[in-house]
């Protein structure tokens, strides 16, 4: 059948070399972005303050505002933000590392448990000539690749935030020189939590399986399975995030909308308003370490499920190390594509104008996913042989490594397709989102209306561009192709998340901007930042969704495989209940979240009313609100409330694989993924679509934005209502819906061998 062209030791030596390579291009955005002074010039009248290099990168002044002044505002509003920030993810750690300790015993104790915690090898299940590591080495690797999996997803969600709220500030200093300087700066932000995060994901893993190899030896499909415990450690700390912060974001956010723009009819992000500091921490915690813990966990899953199937396929049985770390060496080309495509935003192309933003973020998709096409090409030539075989329930098919390319390649275009659809429905330059700010002439009812349909039309294209990608990947290669699609959609991950991230970075620039009092043509600037940021946060979750689809389907292969199920049967009634509840799971999901944020936002919402009945002279702007309290709030809520749905997600697979068994279990992950992706998909696209509605009104830059404008106008007030509803459907409901159904997929597959022995105890009686 051939081998590689690369040899191991090339391939040893590419994949960490190219993780190195991103964090050291992180490291080098970081500085570039701290160049950015946030300290007043030691000597604002000194005529030689300039060529010291701080007052070039401070600020041109500005009539009637003086320099020290409103960097040292910026300084303190940043300091607030971040000071929120932290406190709130040291205290949801806190919980979640109880969580991850409790269930680090769990995954020891089911897994132990197969064959009575036996310390014996025992026959391979794939070849029977072969003894295999016993079921307790599986039990205590899979446990330790747990713990990392989990720890690395919390490093990446708060380095990413960290970053976040290390720029917010300075994005705002930017702005008073120009447009095109303020989007850079937001933008190599986004681009050093991106890089880190792909970069320590790849090198994690790739170390992960290097020490765990020293054990296994030549017992791949063990190490491999041990491994699964990597993608289920990130996907719980990204369930927990995702829930968490998206409570904590969302209360604050309707709290300010509802109280401040519809009731006291005050700007967005106006200091007098108590939430205003809970909704600029928000999106960092939600928006920024949420996102950042989700996409880990879905390169993490994707990667295990792809490993998991090459070690049963002739890469494993034959040990060729090149072939087999494949999805590994796609995913460091990735890297090295990213960092290309970066500099096509900060040093080739220069943004001169608010209207070159968004294209200027589009382009960095088409030129990821054009690269990352050649990029494939290549390391498929070099590191997969020319025709091997690859598991397929129980028989071995024969693929080409040129089908293989197309399996990563489907993904990939698949995602940007998903990508340009997502920006359609949710951008206020296209026709969708404009005629939800038109049907708010007519109150906020019309436009929940306008804006329901939108999502549910916008999950058309996308389904279809998911399903034709399983149907390519799985003809050609099998769930393995499946597997590298998932991959291929995730190989740009490090500029996926630098757009993502973009967007909450320009969000907070606003709202310093306004709180530090700066003109009205600041404030602008920072706006169109911060719409061009909403499109490219729902192109952001776009990929999240559609990723976790075929990241979701890969699992189930994986899980089904390893339970040495033979066909799941939709007739059988063991499957079709599982499929029937797994269909309801999504829904019960949603109704608990948006719940919690409504229970919270019900909090904020009295809070707030509170602060501006009793405290003399905030609406006068003579007295500070109390911010801490809101603070309090949305962290107190966010805590209490994320656990049952967390609950609900990590008891599922557990209570139906023990008492029902593997058929009914699979049923469920089916039911699950089918109804959750069309939920995930409409939620995200409403909200966004509301959201940059109201914005089209308040930027008034058409005839027709300017006929339902001015800010604080009937149909304004109509759009932040649509807006408000939106909040939760956008970055809490529907972002975490994602999670929940990758998360029930691979803790199935960690569970399987448990399940299979000891599962199904109600059909055993």
């Amino acid at each position: 059948m051939g081998a590689s062209i690369l040899p191991d030791l090339g391939a040893e030596i590419l994949i960490p070399f190219c993780a190195v390579v991103g964090i050291v291009f992180s490291l080098l955005q970081w500085v570039y972005v701290s160049r950015v002074q946030l300290s007043p010039a030691r000597d604002s009248n000194s005529n030689s303050a300039g060529k010291n290099g701080y007052n070039d990168y401070l600020i041109e002044e500005e009539e009637g505002v003086n320099d020290n002044n409103v960097v040292q505002k910026c300084a303190e509003i940043q300091n607030a933000i971040s000071e929120g920030a932290t406190s709130f993810l040291f205290t949801e750690y806190k919980y979640v590392g109880a969580f991850m300790v409790a269930f680090a015993i769990l995954i020891f104790v089911f897994l132990g448990s197969v064959e009575g915690f036996s310390t014996s090898s025992h026959k391979c299940a794939n070849d029977e000539t072969k003894m295999c590591k016993p079921a307790l080495a599986t039990a205590i690797f899979s446990t330790v690749s747990f713990l990392l999996g989990a720890i690395t997803s919390v490093v990446s969600g708060f380095l990413g935030m960290k970053i976040a709220t290390y720029a917010n500030a300075r994005t705002t200093l930017e702005a008073r020189k120009c447009v095109g300087k303020a989007f850079i700066v937001a933008f190599r932000s986004g681009a050093v939590m991106g890089f880190l995060l792909a970069a320590n994901g790849l090198l994690v893993l790739y170390i992960v399986i290097l020490v765990f190899k020293m054990y296994y030896g030549e017992d791949w499909g063990g190490l491999f399975e041990s491994i699964t415990g990597y993608g289920l450690g990130g996907s719980s700390m990204a369930l927990f995030g995702r829930v968490g912060g998206g409570i904590y974001t969302k209360a604050a956010d309707v709290g300010a909308d509802l109280v401040g723009k519809v009731e006291r009819n005050i700007p967005e992000d106006d200091p007098r308003n108590p939430a205003v500091i809970a909704d600029n921490v928000g999106d960092n915690v939600g928006d920024i370490a949420g996102m950042g813990s989700d996409l880990f966990g879905s390169y993490a899953e994707s990667s295990c499920a792809a490993l998991v199937v090459a070690s049963i396929s002739s890469f494993g049985i034959n040990h060729e190390l090149t072939a087999m770390l494949y999805p590994l060496i796609v995913s460091s080309i990735g890297i090295i594509v990213c960092l290309i495509t970066t500099l096509f935003a900060t040093d080739f192309c220069e943004i001169k104008t608010v209207k070159e933003i968004e294209p200027a973020l589009k382009r960095q998709l088409i030129i990821s996913t054009v690269l990352m096409t050649v990029g494939v090409a290549i390391v498929t030539w070099i590191s997969v042989p020319s025709s091997f075989t690859i598991f397929n329930f129980g028989t071995q098919k024969v693929v080409k490594n040129w089908q293989l390319f197309l399996c990563v390649c489907v993904g990939l275009w698949a995602g940007l397709i998903i990508g340009f659809v997502t920006e359609y429905y949710t951008s206020n330059a296209y026709s969708p989102v404009q005629d939800v700010a038109d049907s708010c002439r007519t109150g906020a009812a019309t436009n929940v209306i306008f804006g329901l349909a939108l999502g549910y039309k916008s999950v058309i294209i996308p389904i279809f561009a998911i399903a034709i990608s399983i149907y390519v990947s799985f003809s050609f290669a099998a769930m393995y192709g499946i597997a590298m699609a998932a991959l291929g959609m995730l190989s740009t991950i490090a500029t996926g998340l630098a757009i993502d991230a973009y967007g909450p970075i320009s969000d907070n620039a606003g709202g310093i901007a306004e709180m530090a009092g700066m003109s009205h043509r600041i404030r602008e600037r920072t706006d169109a930042l911060d719409a061009a940021g909403n499109t490219t946060a729902a192109i952001g979750k776009g990929f999240a969704i559609g990723s976790a689809a075929l990241v979701s389907l890969a699992l189930f292969g994986a899980f089904v495989s390893r339970a040495g199920i033979a066909t799941v049967d939709v007739l059988t009634p063991k499957v079709f209940i599982g499929l029937i509840v797994g269909a309801m799971l999504p829904y019960w999901f949603s109704a608990m979240t948006m719940k919690s944020v409504g229970s919270a936002a019900l909090k904020m919402v009295e809070e707030v009313r509170r602060q501006f009945n009793t405290i003399p002279g905030l609406m006068e702007g003579t007295a500070k609100p109390d911010y801490a309290t809101c603070v309090k709030i949305s962290t107190d809520a966010s805590i209490k409330e994320m656990i049952p749905p967390g609950a609900l997600v990590m008891l599922t697979p557990l209570i139906v694989g023990i008492f029902f068994g593997v058929e009914t279990l699979s049923g469920v992950l089916a039911g699950s993924l089918v109804s959750g992706v069309q939920i995930a998909i409409s939620a995200s696209n409403t909200g966004g679509a509301w959201d940059n509605a109201k914005k089209y009104i308040e930027a008034g830059a058409s005839e027709h934005a300017m006929s339902l404008g001015p800010k604080g106008s009937d149909p304004h007030k109509a759009a932040v209502i649509g807006d408000t509803v939106g909040d939760p459907l956008k970055d809490t409901s529907g972002p975490s819906l994602n999670i929940l159904i990758k998360l029930m997929a691979v803790e199935s597959l960690v569970f399987a061998p448990f399940f299979a022995t000891h599962g199904g105890l109600l059909f055993k009686l």
